[in-house]
């Protein structure tokens, strides 16, 4: 594949989580980036409101762990994306160059 082309790809392809999926729960593993950011300030704010016991904390700070898994997968994938089109550019600008 040319670089044009990888390029290209990198414009137009979805940016999706990196990581594996499958360390999650599914209800998880299947919210968008925003979903489950939103998701995580809900918990934060119950936790810090401390109106649920000790078992409904735990449970709160553990869905919290994995949103927050969640979030940083997505945000890794963007990373990732972000990283291969930016050395596509650099590419292109090399080959440029060389012409």
């Amino acid at each position: 594949m040319s670089t044009q082309n990888q390029s290209e790809e990198a414009r137009t392809a979805p940016v999706t989580p990196a990581g594996d999926e499958n360390a999650l729960p599914a209800d998880i593993a299947e919210l968008s980036y925003e979903a489950a950011r939103d998701q995580l300030v809900e918990v934060v704010r119950r936790l810090e409101s401390g109106q649920g016991g000790l078992e409904d904390s735990i449970g709160l700070w553990e869905r919290g762990e994995m949103l927050a898994r969640r979030c940083q997968q997505w945000l890794d994938g963007a990373r990732e994306r972000l990283e291969d089109a930016v050395a596509a550019r650099r590419e292109d600008g090399a080959d440029s160059g060389e012409r």
